[in-house]
């Protein structure tokens, strides 16, 4: 394990991108994701404050990591969420800053979030119909996550603004024509991301995944695709339709893991650090830090920590368990 410099997991791979959950709690409950009834909330206390937060992502940035995304939950049900954005956007060293969100909260906050700082802005978004976005998130909330989309998409300095949308066997089909039509008369990213064994509910199975290959070639029978290449360490495969009006990407964690370049950590809500999505095990920073850990300590924790990153996350093969944690929980 190397003591000083960048951190390196123990393949080799050089580590540079942080996922940050603010909050475990969620306004929608998504079947890929949450139980109708919801999950049992952390405690306040439980979570790391705006500061504990801004400290361990100094000392990472310190430590190699150029990128932070900020996630939940929705992050966007934090109080006061911009003024996290502001202590993040003054951290010297990030040179990417930003945020997933439902789109939900974001008409109110567009124009704070991006006087705070937030460069890069997706939108989760997995249905454009509203009866069929209600069936998947349990929350009748289509025109407001459009506006919100809307909201921040008036603003030239975040580009590109991606809309996510999880792709499910059986639903999301027949949403490809409308998908396609966003991404090509907008400015937006549209990008389908294979569903993965993260819900609450266990119900996930190889059947219930619609492949971005599927996807793909379900697009390519209404509008030809170019593929553009590949960035190191990026988790899409991004096409431009081949008119070029617009782009649309594929991300297939699934059916084409891309764990050979992974170079991300997560921070949960309640300060365990993950290696990987799927990670079992976890390490926590929120005990050392409340007991008084000096910023040395800490770095020993976090380079031990990455230097057992997992190689691959083992999903479709034999033995693969599912974590305990669900995606609301462990921050996308």
């Amino acid at each position: 394990m190397e003591a000083d410099g960048p951190l390196h997991d123990g393949h080799g791979r050089r580590i540079s991108d942080l996922r940050v959950s603010v909050t475990d709690r969620c306004n929608f409950r998504c079947q890929y994701c949450m139980p109708a009834e919801g999950l049992p909330w952390l405690d306040r206390a439980e979570i790391l404050s705006f500061e504990e937060i801004a400290r361990l992502v100094a000392l990472l940035v310190r430590l190699g990591i150029e990128d932070v995304r900020l996630t939940g939950g929705e992050p966007l049900v934090r109080r006061e969420f911009p003024a996290l954005v502001a202590m993040l956007a003054a951290v010297e060293g990030i040179h990417d800053l930003s945020l997933t969100t439902n789109g939900y909260l974001l008409e109110r906050q567009a124009d704070e979030l991006v006087e705070a700082g937030i460069q890069r802005v997706n939108v989760s978004i997995d249905s454009l119909q509203r009866d069929r976005f209600f069936q998947l998130t349990r929350r009748d909330a289509l025109p407001q996550v459009l506006r919100g989309l809307e909201a921040i998409g008036v603003h030239p300095g975040i580009r590109p603004v991606k809309v996510n949308a999880v792709a499910m066997r059986d639903f999301t089909e027949q949403e490809v024509e409308g998908f396609c039509t966003l991404a090509r008369s907008t400015a937006f990213q549209v990008r389908f991301i294979e569903f993965m064994p993260l819900d609450a509910d266990r119900a996930w199975t190889p059947e219930a995944v619609l492949n971005g290959e599927e996807l793909r070639q379900l697009v390519e029978a209404i509008h030809p695709l170019e593929e553009l290449p590949r960035e190191p360490s990026a988790t899409a495969r991004v096409f431009r339709f081949a008119d070029g009006r617009g782009e649309i990407g594929f991300i297939n964690p699934v059916s084409e893991p891309f764990c050979a370049d992974c170079n991300r950590l997560r921070l949960t809500a309640e300060g365990k650090l993950r290696t990987c999505l799927f990670s079992l095990n976890e390490t926590d920073l929120r005990g050392p830090l409340r007991a008084g850990a000096g910023d040395g300590e800490l770095e020993e924790i976090i380079r031990e920590a990455v230097w057992r990153k997992e190689l691959k996350h083992h999903v479709n093969e034999p033995g693969f368990r599912q974590p305990p944690r669900s995606m609301s929980a462990i921050g996308g």
